[in-house]
């Protein structure tokens, strides 16, 4: 694949002037995931990527339903939404073979970024600036992501018209690691398989949860950036490919109370950037876990309460993290076992690793990451020891206050903004940008009246 090879904007611009194609797509991420973006001349394109570009911040200035914050200083109505710097990443070029240019060629997308002021609250420039901390200290990080996500024989208006009540599942019934359902539905399954190998964000396995046409994907293994982007990418694409599929997929923490909810599990682990060796694998320790890694889980746990807002973002993934759905309450951590926050996975020095599964699939992959990783590097730092591990079902036990979660989102903005780790790893103005924005959420949430409200309080009440 040429356009994966390109290493920098001169490369970038030879592509794109030998390519038949007349305009060029471009998607960043806004500060909940959602990928807005928007199509270019070639001849601006092109002095794009020289130069950047000038997008509205109203990008940052918004919700997921392009509600504008009244609550946060980067942009709003007092800035009056001037533009902000954008800078296109030259390597992050692939195919878009979902869509075609005029000419009959596979559309070139690249990934944007916020630049100048505002890379202080851009999701990748925030990820990037933990990155570049693990470089310090001497560290390249890897990552996978896991995502569930549910299908419906549905379409954006058939949703709307049924009030989101009603909605056709893909397939009945639950039926996890389905080989009927797959074989009978293997031209969504090919697609989607063929599509994330052409835009370079291979899903390693695939297969039926259990739940009535859920699915899960996992996307193989990459540097911590590339994994990120990987997961932006994926949660785009592929719900643009159900849709030309004629079906719907959502992404959402939990969209019914009967079933359980989609996560967004991370796996993670960090090699020595002088050797290329593991810095998690020790097999001369109990489960082949170093003592960095030890350190690391530490982290993890120990700033999991002040990080929560990032793995957990939006009102509905609260209601994913109740007993007894695989997602775990308090901040624990088990060796091979999956119904603590963090699982430690012994292995090789290629596989040794830590998942954490407290992320739901609603997560902006950027965030989760960057608090994922900062939190397993402030405890390097800090040389924090873990908490005791956890046998058994974690379901089943109590645990020391210390290690209890935010259960609001709410909850949860308030440990982000007062958390000094957070601020000394991803900026104040990050950290004060994204918790308003999520206490602006949980604002909108309390405008409504829920159908249990009324089924509760309306007659007897």
């Amino acid at each position: 694949m040429q356009e994966r090879r390109v290493k920098d904007a001169s490369e970038a611009i030879r592509l794109v002037e030998s390519s038949g194609l007349t305009h060029f797509k471009i998607g960043l991420s806004d500060i909940d995931g959602v990928m807005r973006g928007k199509y270019m001349r070639k001849d601006k394109f092109i002095s794009a990527l020289k130069s950047g570009f000038a997008f509205c911040d109203v990008v940052m200035g918004w919700d997921s339903n392009d509600a504008m914050y009244d609550n946060v200083q980067f942009t709003g109505w007092h800035t009056a939404y001037p533009d902000a710097q954008v800078r296109i990443d030259p390597t992050s070029c692939r195919r878009l073979p979902l869509e075609k240019g005029i000419n009959g060629e596979d559309m070139l997308f690249f990934i944007a970024e916020l630049d100048g002021k505002a890379a202080e609250i851009c999701p990748r420039r925030v990820l990037h600036r933990v990155l570049a901390k693990a470089e310090e200290m001497g560290f390249d990080a890897l990552a996978a992501l896991e995502y569930e996500f549910f299908m419906f024989n549905e379409t954006p208006k058939s949703v709307r018209a049924k009030g989101y009540r009603n909605l056709e599942t893909w397939t009945p019934g639950n039926f996890g690691y389905s080989v009927l359902r797959s074989t009978v539905n293997g031209d969504f399954y090919t697609s989607l398989l063929a599509l994330s190998e052409a835009m370079d964000m291979p899903i390693e396995s695939l297969h039926t949860e259990t739940g009535p046409g859920v699915l899960e994907a996992a996307i193989a293994v990459d540097t911590l950036a590339n994994a990120a982007d990987k997961g932006f990418l994926f949660k785009t694409f592929s719900k643009a490919l159900a849709e030309q599929h004629g079906l719907m997929a959502t992404f959402m923490a939990k969209w019914a109370a009967e079933y359980s909810g989609q996560s967004g599990h991370i796996h993670i682990s960090l090699m020595d950037s002088s050797t290329g060796g593991s810095v998690f694998h020790d097999p001369s320790q109990p489960y082949a876990m170093s003592a960095r890694q030890a350190q690391f889980v530490a982290g993890l746990q120990r700033y999991m309460p002040d990080v929560m807002a990032m793995y957990a973002q939006t009102i509905n993934s609260y209601t994913r993290l109740v007993p007894g759905y695989w997602a775990p309450l308090d901040a624990t951590w088990g060796v091979e076992n999956r119904t603590t926050a963090l699982r430690v996975i012994p292995g090789s020095s290629k596989s040794q690793r830590v998942e954490v599964r407290i992320g739901s699939a609603d997560a902006n992959p950027y965030l989760a990451l960057a608090a994922a990783l900062a939190s397993g590097l402030a405890g390097i730092e800090q040389e924090l020891s873990p908490d005791t591990m956890v046998s058994g079902n974690a379901y089943a036990q109590d645990f020391p206050a210390h290690q209890k979660l935010p259960g609001t989102l709410w909850e949860a903005a308030q440990h982000l903004r007062a958390s000094e780790m957070a601020r000394a790893y991803f900026g104040d103005a990050f950290v004060e940008h994204f918790a308003s924005t999520r206490e602006w959420e949980e604002r909108q949430f309390r405008h409504h009246v829920t159908d249990w409200e009324l089924a509760r309080y309306f007659e007897i009440i």
